[in-house]
């Protein structure tokens, strides 16, 4: 059969490439335990508020969730989850500190 100058497109006989697959995110997040974290504390105005900083927890997410929640109600004080550290409202880092370091972790500053 001659090949028809005209005709355009893929043929039925080729098969679909693995490349409109989309694959699994590989977990670059590392669990250590509590003792070999290094916290380190930060400061910083946002909106001519203070909002205290927690760095660098290598936990599961849902682990962290309930030791912000934790931490939130025995502070009084809002505060959330970003990026593997937690953010507090305010000037809480002496009570944060006592706190975490009766949970066992350990800081660097």
């Amino acid at each position: 059969m001659k090949p028809n100058l005209f005709e355009m497109g893929a043929q039925w006989s080729e098969e679909w490439d693995s490349d409109n697959q989309t694959s699994q995110p590989s977990s670059t997040h590392e669990i250590k335990p509590i003792d070999k974290h290094r916290l380190i504390f930060a400061k910083e105005r946002r909106r001519g508020k203070i909002v205290t900083l927690v760095r660098e927890f290598y936990r599961e997410k849902k682990e962290l969730e309930a030791l912000l929640k934790e931490l939130k109600s025995s502070l009084s004080v809002g505060g959330t989850l970003k990026d593997n550290q937690m953010e507090f409202q305010g000037e809480v880092e002496p009570k944060l500190r006592q706190l975490l370091n009766q949970k066992g972790f350990r800081f660097k500053n």
